[in-house]
């Protein structure tokens, strides 16, 4: 890995919407930090579920907060790989809880040979492709926003 997760997320074509969310939240310099992060990085498609005029209201700077709290809920603290996720998951009999940055819980388990993230309401995101190294930490793309719980 040359750049950093952040590096890394710019690249991709998938992340823009990601990547401008960062910035309008000020996250940049934190995730180009020493780290190490897990990201699970929504796709653009992902972002594309969300409500009609949801993104543009959190990327508002009165709203900075908010989307901070979003996109926190994506990161947890240390690398952790695929490998060791499926690690966590098997013991814990089926399931992993991670604490995010954010410092919420999303509940990890393999679903149909998946990775599947579910959120504080409930709502799940599948890991669709996992293990994308950065000098500072790990990308995993999901398919869906997850949600922390309200403030």
């Amino acid at each position: 890995a040359s750049g950093t997760i952040v590096d890394a997320a710019i690249a991709s074509p998938d992340h823009t919407t990601l990547v401008s969310a960062v910035q309008a939240a000020g996250l940049v310099e934190t995730l180009s930090g020493a780290g190490p992060f897990t990201v699970f990085a929504p796709t653009n498609a992902a972002f594309d579920k969300l409500p009609p005029g949801a993104l543009q209201s959190l990327t508002q700077p009165e709203n900075r907060d908010a989307l901070t709290r979003i996109l926190t809920y994506h990161v947890v603290s240390g690398r952790v790989s695929a490998a060791d996720l499926g690690a966590q998951i098997d013991a814990g009999g089926g399931s992993a809880t991670l604490t995010t940055v954010q410092g919420g819980t999303l509940t990890a388990a393999r679903v149909n040979g998946a990775i599947r993230l579910t959120d504080s309401s409930g709502a799940y995101a599948t890991v669709t492709a996992a293990d994308i190294g950065g000098s500072n930490g790990v990308i995993h793309v999901i398919d869906t926003v997850v949600t922390p719980p309200a403030a």
